[in-house]
């Protein structure tokens, strides 16, 4: 999935030019259009005059099928943006649209129906009802559907499954630990089958092991379920391990987007390279990033995809010096050595260190991309 090209038909949710400004009546500060240019020194003036801009001007899609990672420090935006995506928030100006339907349009009766059978949100705060039990916590949101009892006891024991807690239905929250209680919040919020799934910063009051652990499971249902999602996180190395691809908020604007690779290696600025500044690049990098193009595929070739991260690959390249060959929907795209691996984090480490001047566009042994 990561760095696939996607076309405007596989676009699942699409923010356009939103704005999110805490004041009585913002209207008069947008009785004309307003620029891409003009939105920083509008937002300027509406905090000169006591308004507060808290999204200003905020655009990006999300693919189907793709993680899509916002983040940013505390007080940049981020949380507010998902709010106005589900209409938690009214957004004070903007565009909102989901499978081509603009959100904004729809009634207050249209927008329960859609969160109720089409958007999934888990937040930091678990949400869990404690005088619910694991199983009846996860059916809740199924009860106010109305669905059948057969087929809400189906699909409640199958996303508890999912997330690992057979044997814990009749369990009450106090009984659970967090990153249990975590689970079932996530049990509950795919058992409505989301098409699009809003988390915000789910992990966050984890500690470490277990919000590893957590990370994992997400990926682990995200390669069977395969849902849209948009994800928050004020955590680099969690974004790096989630993201096809990233946004970087900061005062409510959109600083930068793209894979979290070209974030690392082509900061927008100083504010986003301070996030990435002790990243390994070794944990950046993609298989698909490091190709030796003079190497032919050999019979035998031990295989792993092409997504696989540099920092996987290196042990695997220590016991296979002949290289690896990289797998992509079952066609081999090249071959990785540990001399392909070694040349092009040389390279990136010098750019990184500003010695370099610019970057050529593509890696590789010969510079060729894939």
């Amino acid at each position: 999935m990561h760095a696939r090209t996607r076309d405007a038909a596989e676009i699942k949710l699409s923010c356009r030019n939103v704005w999110k400004v805490y004041r009585d009546d913002a209207a008069p500060y947008f009785r004309k259009d307003v620029s891409t240019g003009d939105a920083g020194r509008l937002a300027l003036r509406m905090r000169a005059d006591g308004a507060i801009p808290a999204v200003v001007d905020v655009s990006f899609d999300v693919h189907v099928g793709e993680i899509f990672v916002i983040m940013g420090l505390s007080g940049s935006g981020k949380s507010t943006v998902v709010r106005c995506l589900s209409r938690l928030v009214e957004p004070t100006r903007g565009e909102v649209w989901l499978d081509r339907e603009d959100l904004l349009r729809k009634s207050a009766r249209e927008l329960i129906d859609i969160r109720r059978h089409k958007m999934g949100m888990v937040f930091q705060n678990f949400g869990l009802l404690p005088h619910l039990n694991v199983f009846d916590n996860v059916a809740f949101p199924l009860s106010l559907q109305g669905l059948p009892a057969s087929e809400c006891n189906e699909r409640v024991g199958r996303v508890i499954q999912l997330v690992g807690l057979e044997g814990r239905e009749r369990s009450f929250p106090r009984q659970l630990s967090g990153g249990q209680q975590q689970r079932v919040g996530i049990a509950r919020s795919l058992a409505v089958e989301p098409e699009l799934w809003f988390l915000d910063e789910p992990f966050s009051a984890l500690d470490p092991l277990i919000r590893r652990q957590m990370q994992d499971e997400f990926l682990r249902i995200q390669h069977r379920l395969k849902k849209s999602i948009v994800f928050i996180t004020h955590d680099f190395l969690e974004a790096l391990r989630i993201a096809d691809r990233m946004m970087i908020m900061r005062d409510g604007m959109v600083v930068q987007v793209g894979a979290p690779a070209d974030l690392i290696i082509n900061p927008a600025d100083d504010y986003v390279a301070e996030f990435t500044e002790d990243v390994p690049m070794a944990r950046v990098l993609k298989a698909s990033d490091v190709l030796d193009r003079s190497r032919a595929v050999q019979p035998g070739m031990p295989q792993q995809s092409a997504d696989t991260s540099v920092e996987d690959l290196l042990p695997l390249l220590a016991e296979h010096r002949e290289g690896i060959s990289m797998m992509r929907d079952g066609v081999s795209i090249g071959v990785v050595t540990a001399a392909s691996v070694i040349s092009v984090l040389a390279h990136e480490q010098h750019h990184r260190a500003g010695a370099g001047g610019a970057r050529p566009p593509e890696r590789g042994l010969d510079r060729e991309r894939p």
